[in-house]
This record gives structure tokens, sequence and C-alpha cells, in this order.
């Protein structure tokens, strides 16, 4: 291995090696700028270092608590000197997941007066049915998201048979609801469809029930996977802080369990 890695550099083999990636996609990472930097030798090879390394597994760590975009974002702001800038994709990121978090809890907390198929509680001056319009109104939602439900199975409103008006009784409306909170709590359309479909057969919430439980556990992993990216982040900064821009030697004495 003596010609592998010469005065504390890395072929693109090697570096995707140590990284347990393929040599593609280094060379993606490097585009992408994922990469720090990448020297060339005299004769126009690419020279990666312990830095460059450390970057693939930085930028992956954060792939799998942020996404690809945003952990392209953010290690394409470090390597630019906007540090602030890919610390408030960071921030943006946990926001975002406590958002879910809070949607998810609004579901929880409407289940009892939602699964269960009980008419929409009236109020002073309600009527039934209701116009999609008015529906749309009441949820503060689009008619166009209404219509799309309908399209996916998700709502079956009545149609007058004259106009071909669509009306909502307490049930659509109720399902209309769901529906609603099911989306701000990241469900996907087939799966809310699954779930309705199970409480219209059986009037039970237990399917719905088991379905958030799976987006709490879902949303449990994705904030660990977030501290661990956040974790590597910090290293990472506080690595290139220690060391000299370019200074391979100091990132290989950093690395060297890695060194032949």
């Amino acid at each position: 291995m003596s010609g592998t890695r010469a005065h504390g550099t890395l072929r693109p083999i090697d570096l995707a090696r140590l990284a347990g990636v393929s040599t593609q996609l280094i060379r993606n990472y490097e585009d992408d700028g994922v990469l720090p930097p990448v020297p060339r030798s005299p004769s126009g090879y690419r020279r990666y270092s312990a830095r460059h390394r450390a970057a693939v597994l930085t930028y992956r760590a954060l792939a799998r608590g942020y996404g690809r975009p945003a952990a392209q974002a953010v290690m394409r702001a470090v390597h630019t000197g906007r540090v602030p800038e890919a610390l408030a994709l960071i921030d943006a990121g946990h926001a975002e997941l406590h958002g879910e978090r809070q949607a998810l809890q609004e579901v929880e907390r409407a289940l009892d007066g939602l699964a269960g198929h009980h008419p929409e509680p009236a109020g002073p001056g309600d009527r039934f049915p209701l116009r999609i319009g008015e529906v749309a109104a009441r949820l503060g939602l689009r008619t166009s998201a209404l219509r799309v439900w309908e399209s996916a199975g998700l709502l079956a409103p009545e149609r007058e048979a004259a106009t071909g008006y669509r009306w909502y009784g307490p049930a659509e409306l109720r399902d209309a609801r769901l529906v609603q909170l099911l989306r701000r709590g990241g469900y996907p359309l087939p799966r809310i469809r699954t779930v309705l479909d199970g409480l219209r057969r059986t009037g039970s919430s237990a399917e719905l029930r088991t379905a958030l439980a799976r987006r709490a556990e879902e949303l449990t992993h994705r904030s660990r996977a977030m501290l661990d990216g956040s974790g590597r982040l910090h290293t990472y900064l506080a690595d290139a802080d220690a060391c000299a821009p370019g200074d391979a030697d100091a990132y290989e004495a950093a690395d060297a369990p890695d060194a032949p």
C-alpha cells in the first residue's frame, strides 16, 4: 500500500474506500460542493486528504437527518465561507421538525373527536349541507385542495342532480377536517386513504392510532439523525478552525488510525 498515500494525500479510490462510497460518488460530491477545494498534483491528479474524508462523512450524516438537498446546501455554504448561512439551514431543519411534531400532537388531540362516526357538532347558525366554498372557508383551505382530496378518494361529497354542485354533510366535513390534520402531520394521500377506509369500514380508530405511533417513531428517528449530523458538522467546523486552510498534514494527524 506504499503507493496509495504519498505525502499525506489520497487517490480517489482511497477516499472512496475510506468513506465507504464509490469513486463516482466522490466525483459527484466534488461537483456538488460537498467537498472542500481539491488540489491537483503537477500532473493533474486529484489530491485528497483526511479533511475530504471528514467532509464526506459529515455530509452523509447530515443527509440522513436533514435530507440531501439541505445537506448539500450546508456543505456548500461551509466551503465558501458562509458558516452563518449553513447554521441557519440547520436551524430551519430543526424548526421544520418541531412543526411536524406539533402537527402530530394536534392530530392526536383531535383524534377522539374526529375518528368516531359522530356528526360535526353544530354551532349557532350552523346549517347543513355545506357548499365546497363554505367548507374551504371553515377549514382555511383552498377549494382546489378539497377537489384533490376528492380525486384521491378521501372525500365523497354528494352531488346535486340538477347542477352537479358538491354538498358536504356533517360526516364529510369531519372527514375533510381529519384529512387536513393528517396532511399537517406529514401523511401522504395513499396512507390517509387507508386510514379513512378503516374508519369507515369498522368505525375503529385503531388503525389511525397505529399510523400516528408509526409517524412519531419516524420523527424520533429523524431527530436522532439530525443530532448525529449536527454533531459531525460541529466537529468538522472545529477541526477547520484549528487547522490552517489547506493544512492536510494536520488533518492527516487527526486521522492517524487510517494511515498505512
